[in-house]
């Protein structure tokens, strides 16, 4: 299970380089507020080093995010929340709730 375990590490880096660039943070910007020395989130991002599970829910935290919504790859829309999704949609009249649930049903089911 060698392979799995590059594959996770793979897609651990890449998806916080993804989280990171989504809100435009440098790595040097996120390292320093987590009080890490300048080159950490560089470090991690290139396979230089790894993150302790105390880390990794410091990174979530730094991102507002569930550890499960870190991982939720397939998902890209991380800024807003669910609760905030759902508030945007009980202010919707019936007809525009209805085209909304078949938009994103097309949407999905691709």
């Amino acid at each position: 299970m060698e392979g799995d375990a590059s594959v996770t590490e793979e897609f651990f880096r890449d998806r916080l380089r993804f989280l990171r660039n989504e809100r435009k943070i440098s790595a040097r910007e996120m390292s320093l507020a987590l009080g890490q020395n300048e080159s950490y989130i560089n470090k991690i991002e290139t396979g230089k080093t790894s993150t302790t599970i105390s880390s990794f829910l410091k990174i979530c935290e730094y991102f507002g995010i569930s550890p499960v919504q870190f991982f939720e790859s397939g998902r890209q829309n991380t800024i807003i929340d669910d609760s905030e999704l759902l508030t945007y949609f009980h202010r919707l009249t019936p007809k525009q709730s209805e085209y909304i649930t078949v938009f994103l049903k097309d949407l999905t089911d691709r």
